[in-house]
């Protein structure tokens, strides 16, 4: 497949240190499919978590100055981690939106040009149904993933808020089961799919944490999922940490696999 696009990419800190190959496998599939991932040089933490609080703009200057250099580069941004497009995502609607917020910031940052919101902000998953096409990923594909019932695990960083996320329908939603579809798999739909994993309470409640794990795998089983694939790091570490019942994997991962590349990465 010929270049589609160029990219600004952000990784985030988690795929650039404890889950390298799951960035990997999005970096090589990414070139497969004709996409072309930039990272920018000295980016930062998006801050791990929005603040609702208008008057809070420090936790979400280094987004900020992310999108500006997205939109320096007159190139659409990209994040492979829910929770990194979460606060990205939002940081920017802010901008575009929040009059009060975008003067503060931009005063803080005291640029010669203020950024008012412009770049276009994909997740990854969006930028494979949006912008290659399921469609054609499909034809990428060299190594189905044929017999293969999965689930697949949304948690609450990835589709909400709805209306400023703008991904997909936050109650039924279908972007993660088509992916599973184009990559020759068999989605499983199930109850729990949208449902916390107790990621950010496992410090403080370890037990309530593993209880919320437990519901979302059980379930997941129970409707006949053998494999459960996420789009947040925080979310599968949290899920293998209290159940060995099914394998946790990253949509990176099965990406990768079907079009046949996975090894490359491990080699």
């Amino acid at each position: 497949m010929g270049v589609i696009m160029k990219v600004t990419y952000f990784p985030g800190c988690t795929l650039k240190n404890k889950a390298r190959d799951l960035d990997e496998y999005g970096r090589k599939s990414a070139e497969v499919l004709g996409i072309t991932l930039e990272e920018p040089k000295a980016w930062q933490c998006c801050g791990g978590v929005f603040t609702t609080a208008n008057d809070e703009i420090a936790t979400k200057l280094s987004s900020v100055r992310l999108l500006r250099s997205a939109k320096d580069a007159d190139q659409p941004l990209v994040t492979v981690c829910s929770a990194c497009h979460n606060v990205v995502k939002q940081t920017n609607h802010a901008m575009k939106n929040d009059i009060v917020f975008r003067d503060r910031v931009n005063r803080y940052m005291a640029e010669e040009t203020p950024y008012n919101g412009e770049t276009t902000v994909y997740h990854y998953l969006e930028l494979l149904r949006d912008v290659v096409g399921f469609s054609n990923v499909a034809m990428a594909v060299k190594k189905p993933l044929a017999g293969k019932k999965i689930g697949a695990y949304y948690g609450c960083l990835l589709l909400r808020p709805g209306k400023v996320l703008g991904m997909d329908d936050p109650e039924n939603p279908r972007i993660i089961e088509d992916l599973i579809v184009a990559l020759g798999g068999e989605p499983v739909i199930y109850a729990r799919r949208n449902e916390c994993c107790g990621g950010y309470v496992s410090a403080e409640s370890p037990a309530l944490a593993e209880k919320n794990s437990g519901k979302v795998i059980d379930n997941a089983a129970a409707a006949g999922a053998e494999m459960l694939v996420t789009a947040c790091p925080l979310c599968k570490y949290n899920l293998e940490k209290y159940s060995s019942k099914l394998p946790i994997v990253y949509f990176t991962e099965i990406l990768a696999e079907a079009l046949g590349i996975k090894e490359e990465v491990n080699e």
